[in-house]
């Protein structure tokens, strides 16, 4: 008689040695985030488990010896009855493409196979509604993007806009919606919204979870804690996302980024899109623009709101931003 629990994998010294095992010899990497996992015992060996951040399903493994006993569905029955309670509407998983027709039985569609990786998700919003709003947003043959976080939206970023626009048709801004950041989605939404307001050729657009999020870009929010390894996969798949999925909707040639002195996992995630991206895509690295021999950088700009740094934010922030901070008691 097999028993699913619960795994506390940072409580439980022993059952993590045999998750990790079972993980590693399943040539998957330790280091992703989870929060919730799960796994099915015999008696006290772990044959089977699965793991779950916020609504993204990870780590799936089950032992050689067990796979034809129905312990996946267990698993992942159990998982989306979690993600569910918690709130969400819609789950991903990462797997291999031999797993297609298991997920696709238990209602997850194909997002994008990739190499070994297959991504795919179940539920609402799906991306097809998320295709169809980008794509009644197309305006003209040869376009730029350009995806920021900005938190908070600063003259940096309004310059990298502004640089894009001058040299595309239409000017596509992606403004990522994880919120793990000290601003909200919604708040760095209108602060990029209203930054751009007088560019006339400039439209801005959520990412929703298809580009730079915990769905398919994990690594990015953990900076330097996370391993190079994962990392680099993660950009690479993250760039081609864009490039299949999103790019030919709306006409895009060109991605404009900003050069990156200061963070070794956004420089990765530069590197990755230049790579994926050749021939088809075009990546134009802008030089990160200087205030008085000071690199504008969001970074900057949150320890000076901590700081009530009123001098420093005026000097890198744009008005609309500025007052947008006044207005929500940031300042």
């Amino acid at each position: 008689m097999y028993t699913l629990k619960r795994i506390w994998l940072q409580k439980d010294p022993e059952v993590f040695l045999q998750w990790q095992k079972l993980i590693t010899h399943a040539g998957l990497a330790v280091g992703e985030e989870v929060a919730y996992t799960v796994g099915i015992f015999d008696q006290q060996t772990l044959i089977a488990t699965a793991s779950c951040y916020a609504n993204i399903i990870k780590y799936v493994v089950v032992c050689e010896k067990k796979r034809s006993e129905q312990l996946l569905t267990q698993l992942i029955s159990h998982l989306s009855d979690h993600i569910k309670d918690e709130g969400y509407t819609k789950s991903f998983v990462y797997t291999a493409p031999k797993n297609r027709l298991f997920f696709e039985s238990l209602g997850f569609r194909e997002v994008l196979a990739a190499q070994d990786i297959l991504f795919m998700e179940q539920g609402v919003p799906s991306y097809e509604s998320y295709a169809q709003q980008l794509q009644r947003q197309r305006i003209g043959q040869n376009n730029g993007a350009i995806v920021m976080n900005a938190n908070p939206f600063t003259k940096g970023h309004l310059y990298l806009v502004e640089t894009a626009a001058s040299q595309k048709e239409q000017v596509y801004v992606f403004v990522l919606s994880e919120d793990r950041s000290q601003f909200s989605a919604s708040e760095r939404l209108q602060m990029v919204t209203e930054g751009v307001a007088h560019l006339s050729n400039v439209t801005v657009l959520p990412t929703n979870n298809y580009l730079v999020s915990s769905a398919v870009f994990p690594s990015y929010f953990l900076k330097e804690q996370a391993p190079e390894a994962i990392a680099k996969k993660q950009a690479a798949f993250d760039a081609t996302l864009f490039k299949e999925k999103i790019a030919p909707l709306l006409a895009i040639t060109t991605r404009f980024v900003g050069s990156e002195p200061y963070s070794p996992v956004t420089q990765l995630y530069n590197e990755a899109m230049a790579a994926v991206f050749s021939p088809e895509l075009k990546l134009i690295v802008i030089d990160r623009l200087k205030i008085n021999q000071s690199t504008v950088s969001a970074t900057k700009v949150r320890k000076a709101i901590a700081e009530k740094d009123l001098p420093s934010l005026q000097q890198f922030l744009p008005e609309t931003t500025f007052t947008f901070l006044m207005q929500h008691n940031y300042i």
